[in-house]
């Protein structure tokens, strides 16, 4: 595709930004309490909380016994004074060089030594912190934040969790913690974490250190010199040990994030809901680091026994070496936590292996792209949020261009078919596969057929309640269920003696019974409907056309977009027929794939309209803002790289709208917005979007 840019205006577009770049764009302002989301709710519950705490009497802290000084121990500590202590990091690349003083060494020997356990006093009156949820007063225990620098250092025991609402980034600089699966040890790069109000609040938890041979006291010191002042050392330094895990806490402003909150409707999507905010602690160390954290009255992520085991098998399928890969697919109804499971699943395998391939069979709710898309990626970085929050280029995608498969079933087949066919049959890579939450009718059908044409070794099934609410994909009843383009294979009484029969198709079914609250329902709070998803998605990608520096957000139509000449790509729409004359009105302000086609595509000097929608590679997505039919010119917002976009020679059309909120709020329109009306009226004939089915056939008219 032949591509000529505009005069670019200064910071029109920047490339996505990546995970392991965050870091660099992290917000270094100070924030305070006062920062947090300041809606009327929020404001109110503050204040009274503040009040709440103002009354509350003030209780004078145990201080620690102070100890006698002998001859023999100022011996001792003078043998500490001075002395440089070498601390190798754990991946063994660089080495820390830290003066170890002798009074802060001795105090944390002293403290670490009198320490019985969680929840126990020691001899000199110092109390641990207990395990489990750590909310209200463990905070100003375990936690110390430096106000110049706008961080904080959480020390946790083993087994204890911190649930929370909001994003940052966290480096574990002692000891382990899990967040979704993913274990993050010490010596690793910083991870962006995102517990929006979209989803289930995500949960640290602490691991505790796998050598138990190593000076605990001496490392803790050095760390802890790093980051903190000497005040907020003393304090922190009593509560390590050997069990102990340290997590700094920074806090993380993105493109994406800075996007999406720029919305008025998403400003609140990092803050806790309506239903958690009697939960919320607003007194603690983390708050003004973009952080909210939650009592144990809000539940995290609730994994059942089935839902443990499940994981537990594949993990030892996966590990084991045994002749081939490991291919799991992944089913179950609407709302049972199919997309949960896979990335607790995608984040546990990459404990043990370098990367996971991943298949996309769901067209509602995609995990790497806008819906609509089925795709082929592979996954070598945990997931820790949402999927709007990991949005990427997979390396092979087909755009489908609708939500569901119920009108075309045979190219939703045909492209889950062309997907397994490019990925390389010599890769040992684990792969997932994710399917559509419609399991009853020709939903099971597709089931069935997928099943059939991709070697799955293992089937997790999900569901709630006392039943699947389909039917148990087991080996047997594949030899007997009837799929939309498949058979079951035919036996005769025979088949046992013969030498050339084959051996019954064989795989292992995991039963797992999801536990989490609202389980089997549809979220009723905001951004949790299903549609809002889908839009964080495509808001998302759209994101990446953003600065990735901090500065202002610009909306879309103040961008620069690419001008593409009518007669270098073909034009089609896959959802709907419309008559050529009429493509171009429904394309204009829409949001297109941008695809290859594998022939050169000619034109008569006009706009190349295609005939039916073809099953073609798509590199990713654009926003056809304009079209100058007097030049020829169709106008191109994209995030997607020109050395790529030259090859596009195909715009496909589908049902995925632009989310109402970027028509909306345009950048200097102050009366009527282009592409925005009230006066319309669907009570017309014709008015309403038409529908043609393709390939649903009643089930009474089969073979007539």
């Amino acid at each position: 595709m032949k591509v000529n840019k505009l005069a670019p205006e200064k910071g029109a577009r920047a490339s996505s930004l990546k995970w392991r770049n965050t870091k660099a764009q992290r917000c270094t302002t100070r924030v305070n309490l006062s920062e947090l989301p300041s809606t009327p709710v929020m404001v109110k519950m503050i204040k009274e909380h503040q009040a709440a705490v103002k009354k509350k009497p003030k209780v004078k802290r145990l201080e620690r016994k102070a100890m006698t000084v002998s001859g023999s121990k100022e011996k001792k500590h003078t043998s500490f004074e001075s002395e440089k202590t070498y601390l190798a990091n754990t991946n063994g690349k660089s080495e820390v060089t830290m003066n170890i003083d002798a009074d802060d060494w001795q105090e944390w020997s002293t403290n670490g030594k009198s320490s019985l356990g969680n929840g126990e006093k020691s001899a000199d009156g110092v109390e641990t912190v207990s395990s489990g949820r750590l909310e209200g007063e463990s905070f100003h225990c375990c936690a110390e934040r430096d106000e110049d620098r706008n961080h904080a250092v959480l020390v946790m025991q083993k087994s204890q969790t911190l649930c929370f609402r909001g994003k940052c980034l966290l480096t574990c600089l002692y000891g382990r913690v899990e967040v979704m699966g993913f274990t993050i040890e010490e010596g690793q790069q910083p991870y962006p974490l995102f517990s929006p109000a979209s989803h289930c609040p995500l949960t640290v938890t602490a691991l505790g250190s796998t050598d138990d041979a190593r000076d605990e006291g001496m490392e803790a010191t050095a760390i802890l010199r790093k980051y903190l002042t000497p005040a907020s050392q003393i304090r922190l330094l009593r509560r390590i040990n050997l069990n102990s895990s340290v997590i700094l806490l920074e806090p993380m402003e993105t493109s994406l994030t800075r996007f999406l909150c720029s919305f008025p409707d998403l400003s609140e999507l990092f803050s806790p809901p309506v239903s958690e905010l009697m939960s919320a602690v607003l007194d603690t160390p983390l708050n003004g680091l973009g952080m909210i954290p939650l009592v144990s009255d809000v539940e995290g992520l609730r994994m059942s026994k089935s839902y443990r085991e499940a994981l537990n098998t594949v993990v030892s399928a996966c590990r084991d070496d045994g002749d081939g890969c490991v291919v799991v697919l992944v089913c179950g109804t609407k709302n049972v936590g199919k997309s949960t499971f896979i990335r607790v699943l995608l984040n546990t395998l990459l404990n043990h292996t370098t990367g996971i391939d991943y298949l996309e069979g769901d067209l509602g709710q995609t995990e790497f792209t806008p819906s609509g898309c089925l795709s082929l990626s592979t996954v070598t970085e945990p997931l820790l949020g949402p999927p709007f929050t990991h949005q990427r280029t997979p390396e092979h995608m087909i755009y489908y261009g609708q939500t569901s498969c119920d009108s075309d079933l045979d190219r939703y087949l045909e492209s889950m078919k062309s997907l397994w066919s490019r990925r390389p049959q010599s890769r040992d890579t684990p792969v997932v596969i994710n399917t559509m939450g419609w399991v009853k009718g020709f939903g099971f059908q597709m089931l069935v057929d997928v099943l059939r044409l991709l070697p799955v070794t293992h089937v997790v099934q999900l569901g709630h309640g006392e039943s699947m609410h389909c039917a148990t994909l087991t080996p047997d009843l594949l030899q007997t269920a009837q799929g939309y383009l498949t058979k079951p294979p035919a036996h005769t009484a025979m088949d046992e003696f013969t030498e050339g029969h084959s051996p019954a198709r064989t795989y292992a079914h995991l039963a797992v019974q999801s536990a989490f609250q609202g389980v089997g329902r549809q979220g009723a709070s905001k951004h949790q409907r299903s549609n809002e998803l889908r839009e964080l998605s495509l808001l998302a990608y759209l994101s990446q056309l953003q600065e990735a520096h901090q500065g202002p957000v610009r909306q879309l139509n103040c961008l620069t977009p690419y001008q593409v000449p009518h007669t270098a790509v073909a034009i089609g729409v896959t959802h709907c027929e419309v008559a050529p004359s009429h493509v171009l009105y429904a394309a204009n302000a829409s949001l297109v794939g941008l695809c290859f086609l594998p022939e050169k595509v000619t034109s008569r000097g006009g706009p190349v309209v295609l005939s039916h929608a073809p099953l073609c590679p798509c590199v990713g997505f654009g926003v056809l803002r304009g079209i100058d039919m007097a030049r020829g010119l169709y106008f191109l917002l994209t995030p997607v790289d020109p050395s790529i976009l030259r090859n596009v020679n195909c715009l496909l059309l589908g049902a995925i709208t632009l989310p109402s909120c970027i028509l909306t709020t345009q950048s200097g329109c102050e009366e009527e917005k282009p592409y925005v009306t009230t006066d319309y009226s669907f009570d017309l004939t014709g008015a309403g979007k038409m529908r043609v089915f393709k390939g649903i056939v009643r089930p009474g008219q089969v073979g007539k």
